[in-house]
């Protein structure tokens, strides 16, 4: 093989010959070379059919023409609405007048209000107000039905307006006319009508837009008198229930003597706060009295002077007190001019005693007198005590009735302050219960106005584009019409080529010059095995061909890959051999590749474990292969290189060894290649010779197989070619292995 012998020997090989030039005969110049369309034969076959190309052209607008201005005019009006939050905050409810936030009107509210503005109930009112029945253009039936729609009505291509009601034929049209869309990133609402009447166009928008306008209004109203209803009913409910509880409560306490006293309290607990009040006092005058009345006898005892607040509060003891200090006043002045033993002197001395023994005697006195006061007060806070236990004994006993009747009235508190939060709200409700009390959420911006010019039809562009389609299929039919016609000659090949034919040479010789096989003739269609034509003489002496035998059929490169594209998922995976290691095999297999790489991802891999060549052609030679995939040392990506001259992926064989035999019957081999077909569109096996590799192993990874070969006409190619096929390739294709080693 010239690329193992290249990096085996490492010096330069010279060039081959040049091969001989096949020769040419002249062909239809409708098809190339390669098959495809003659740009010049289209150019001039138009040409030719210019007059009736521009006349179906004109045609086309000539009736587009007619028919725009046929049609009857629709005139255009446009009125637009604002969604806005309009609530006075002086008209809401005491409990809602702290929100800030009413509630974010967002695309899907935008969205459901444009439903609103398309409902039946607002169609109906716009209809009932601008009276639309009454107009042909929104019911054909007014005025009678023309022959022309009863027989459109009958075949089922326009509608029975028989079968329809006024109200329905006067709808079908209103929706016919009417649009309601959001204008984008905004809260507007726009709604377009169209009709044959400017006039009719303006009022009608406006008039949508006012009935949804009063559709909210009715909503809001509607929704507070039904408020106020409930309500209203709610509230008699109430009110017999609150009164029936009430009443339960004062029959209960009736029942159990829990009579309420001041600041709603029970009177047993009422009475024992008194009482506890009133032993708290008697408690305190008596030892008030008690103190008193010990310091009194303490003064007496002791014979000091009488001196304290109770006997200084004491009328007898102040008028003892005074003539005391009279007595003592004529003492001092008597005592300037007589002496101490004057009968005067002792006279005064005397009275001055008896006063001091009268006081002390008062003193006594009311010692006393305040002892029996507190004998008084220690009786009375004794009865307090006593009356206390009694009125404990009876509060004890009603604590029971006390949690019932609390359970009582808290059920009757609680219907009363429902009834009290259904009258606030009924008051709220019934002043609301106004038209003007409820704006709607939404206002008018824009009111329509009557239309100057039509918006349909579309006279310039409609006529523009039936002129441009009357070109484009008459334009269309020529060029079809040129196509298949030269397909129908497309069996006659626009060059010939007259096969040449060349022994096999010896690749060990340089100089030889490269094998040609019988190459079919360019220009036919893409089957597997095409016939070859009967051989130009031969170049070689005629001792070449001594056993000459009916030559096999031979197939090129560009019909093989035109095949396996044809065949799909089938033609995905080929596997390509050679009748002997000299055909030529891994230079048909990079020439299938890189033809199959024009507009598709291909791998290209070896499998010739015997002579390995794939590697000379990739980016980087000294990559792993498969050998070391098997054996585990690599990982999957690292032995996939490109191809040097072309997009093709590379997967050679690595560094084989002894184990060629095990490598090639490894069963690891059919994961790689499953592997390789779910990222490639095709993978390309290059099997090496047949006598070599293990054709029934290869033909169960790939069915489409490629059969390269020195000598079509061989024995040795007929035995090859038959083995393949008993081994389960099911389509072997034969390919001339010298001229691709040209190609390549």
């Amino acid at each position: 093989m010239f690329f193992r012998k290249k990096a085996q020997a490492g010096a330069p090989q010279p060039a081959p010959k040049p091969l001989p030039r096949p020769a040419m005969a002249p062909a239809s110049p409708a098809i190339d070379l390669g098959g495809e369309p003659d740009l010049r034969s289209i150019g001039r076959m138009l040409w030719l059919k210019k007059t009736m190309i521009f006349g179906v052209t004109f045609f086309a607008a000539a009736a587009a023409f007619l028919v725009v201005n046929a049609m009857t005019p629709r005139y255009q009006s446009e009125a637009r609405l604002l969604l806005e939050s309009r609530e006075n905050v002086f008209m809401r409810a005491d409990a809602d007048k702290g929100l800030t936030d009413r509630g974010t009107i967002d695309q899907e509210a935008v969205t459901s209000q444009i439903q609103l503005v398309l409902s039946r109930d607002v169609a109906r009112e716009v209809i009932k107000k601008e009276h639309l029945d009454k107009l042909r253009e929104f019911d054909p039936a007014v005025g009678g039905q023309s022959i022309g729609q009863m027989l459109l009505g009958m075949i089922g291509l326009g509608r029975d307006l028989a079968s329809m009601s006024p109200e329905e034929r006067t709808l079908a049209a209103y929706y016919d006319r009417v649009n309601a869309y959001a204008i984008e990133k905004s809260r507007v609402i726009g709604v377009d009508f169209k009709s044959s009447d400017p006039d009719v166009a303006a009022r009608v928008a406006n008039a949508i837009a006012e009935a949804y306008l009063a559709s909210q209004r009715s909503a809001k109203t509607d929704q507070t008198r039904a408020a106020s209803s409930w309500l209203a009913g709610e509230i008699e409910k109430m009110r017999a229930k609150v009164a029936d509880a009430e009443a339960k409560v004062e029959a209960y306490r009736s029942q159990s003597n829990l009579f309420v006293g001041t600041n709603n309290t029970s009177l047993p607990n009422q009475q024992l706060t008194e009482i506890n009040s009133q032993i708290a006092a008697a408690r305190g005058q008596k030892a008030d009295l008690e103190a008193r009345a010990k310091q009194l006898h303490e003064l007496v005892r002791s014979g000091k002077p009488v001196d304290s607040s109770d006997i200084a509060n004491s009328e007898s003891m102040r008028r003892l007190t005074d003539q005391g200090a009279a007595l003592r006043a004529q003492l001092a002045e008597q005592s300037t001019t007589l002496l101490d033993q004057h009968p005067r002197i002792k006279e005064l001395r005397a009275q001055i005693a008896e006063v001091e023994r009268a006081k002390r005697a008062e003193a006594d006195r009311l010692a006393r007198q305040l002892d029996n006061d507190a004998k008084v007060a220690a009786d009375r806070l004794a009865a307090l005590t006593a009356s206390l236990d009694q009125v404990k004994k009876v509060a004890s006993t009603t604590n029971e009735q006390d949690v019932q009747l609390r359970a009582l009235e808290r059920d009757a508190k609680s219907q009363r302050d429902i009834l009290e939060s259904y009258l606030v709200k009924y008051s709220e409700a019934s002043a609301r219960d106004n038209v003007s009390a409820a704006p709607p959420e939404a206002r008018i911006i824009s009111r329509a106005t009557p239309a100057i010019q039509p918006t349909y039809p579309k006279k310039l562009p409609t006529i523009l584009i039936a002129a441009f389609a009357g070109l484009a299929l008459s334009t269309g039919f020529v060029v079809t019409g040129a196509l298949l016609g030269s397909s129908a000659g497309a069996g006659v090949p626009a060059y010939a080529y007259a096969p040449v034919g060349y022994a096999t040479p010896d690749f060990a010789d340089p100089h030889a010059p490269l094998p040609i096989s019988t190459v079919p003739a360019m220009g036919m269609p893409p089957l597997p095995h095409v016939a070859s034509p009967p051989l130009m003489p031969q170049m070689k002496p005629a001792a070449a061909f001594a056993a000459p035998m009916p030559p096999l059929p031979v197939s090129t490169i560009e019909q093989i890959a035109q095949s396996l594209r044809h065949a799909g998922e089938a033609g995905r995976r080929v596997t390509v051999a050679g009748t002997a290691r000299n055909a030529g095999t891994t230079y048909a297999a990079i020439t299938l590749a890189r033809t199959l790489a024009d507009g598709a991802s291909v791998v290209l891999v070896d499998f010739a474990f015997g002579a390995p060549n794939l590697s000379v052609i990739s980016t980087d030679p000294n990559a792993p292969g498969i050998a070391e995939l098997v054996r585990g040392q690599v990982n999957f990506g690292d032995i996939i290189t490109r191809d040097q001259y072309s997009q093709v992926h590379v997967v050679a064989t690595g560094t084989v060894g002894n184990d060629a035999a095990a490598l090639a019957a490894s069963p690891y081999l059919s994961t790689i290649v499953e592997a390789l077909a779910q990222s490639y569109n095709y993978v390309v096996v290059d099997a090496g010779s047949v006598a070599d590799a293990p054709v029934d192993y290869f033909a169960r990874l790939a069915q489409r197989s490629v059969l390269v070969t020195a000598d079509p006409a061989d024995v040795k190619t007929r035995s090859a070619r038959e083995r393949m096929a008993m081994a389960g390739f099911g389509d072997v294709v034969l390919l001339a292995g010298a001229t691709q080693a040209s190609v390549a």
